[in-house]
């Protein structure tokens, strides 16, 4: 890595088909993430704040405002899934917009700045950072500094290993050490009502990423490389096994799945960010070395 966090970078060969839309960003907001709990259902994971959030209201609202802003993801086969217009007021209100994902186009040049390599090591390199394992259920966690995260951790997916067995760092951020980063960082211009955002920052090498899981709405942004996701709505439980990495399901799984049981599709770049409703399920590949950040509504 030089200069910034995707030095060093090794890309994979995954076609993708990123759809941004939508209008520059307003507003501002808070601090969280999500990991998974056994039985398929996923809480919020930042450390100790577990918990459901979401809930069939917030998915409204959020998807009112995401509808608005994306023209949808489509299928491999191209069929278009979301469009209309903008919820108004800077707030997420319920009744307009479908619970679907969208793809928005929300550029971040300052606080991509601010994640180059040497800002972050500069600012963050001897404080501990806690990386969870990536696998559906996401039990172990190891503390490290984060300067050895980045320096001899942050590699390339083996693909042999189990995500029961791989360590990601992302999410149960420290947010009184994080704090002056977050606070630089705006996110998509809609809110629930009577709610703060909550962030989930993250650093992975390529081909890492989370296998199907799922939890309450919100917005993943990639800030450096390339971010792949699958979605299922909730009535359609994806085939994989929970300790096994996205990469493996990518190989082994998804070339025997019939056309009508292949997910939603579709890749990220920086400054595009993808909103995903309540309780879809959904796994992510990291196509290069990236820097991503999630805010959880409600």
């Amino acid at each position: 890595m030089s200069g910034h966090v995707v030095l060093g970078r090794q890309p994979m060969a995954v076609s993708g088909c990123a759809l941004p839309a939508g209008k520059r960003r307003r507003g501002a907001g808070a601090a969280g993430k999500r990991s998974p709990r056994p039985g398929g259902a996923r809480g919020p994971g930042a450390g100790a704040r577990r918990g459901p959030h979401g809930g069939a209201a917030a998915a409204a609202a959020a998807a009112a405002a995401a509808a608005g802003l994306g023209r949808g993801l489509r299928r491999r086969a191209g069929r278009r899934l979301g469009g209309g217009r903008a919820a108004g007021g800077g707030a997420v209100h319920r009744g307009a917009g479908r619970r679907l994902p969208h793809l928005l186009r929300l550029p971040a040049a300052v606080f991509q700045a601010l994640c180059a390599k040497d800002k972050l090591l500069a600012a963050f390199g001897d404080h501990l950072v806690r990386l969870s394992t990536a696998n559906t259920y996401s039990y172990r966690k190891v503390d490290v500094p984060f300067q050895e995260y980045v320096e001899h951790l942050l590699k390339p997916q083996d693909p042999a290993t189990l995500g029961s067995d791989t360590l990601y760092f992302f999410g149960d951020n420290n947010f009184t050490e994080w704090g002056p980063l977050f606070q630089k960082y705006v996110p998509p211009p809609f809110h629930i009502p009577g709610t703060r955002g909550a962030y989930s920052f993250g650093i992975a090498g390529s081909g890492s990423g989370v296998p199907f899981h799922w939890h309450g709405p919100g917005y993943s942004e990639v800030i450096f490389g390339r971010k792949r996701w699958f979605l299922y709505p909730p009535d359609k439980t994806p085939h994989f096994h929970p300790n096994e990495t996205t990469l493996a399901w990518l190989h082994h799984t998804y070339p025997t799945l019939l056309p009508g049981e292949r997910p939603l599709e579709c890749t990220i770049h920086p400054g595009e960010v993808l909103y995903f409703p309540d309780r879809w399920w959904h796994a992510t590949l990291n196509l290069d070395t990236s820097v991503f950040i999630s805010t959880f509504l409600g």
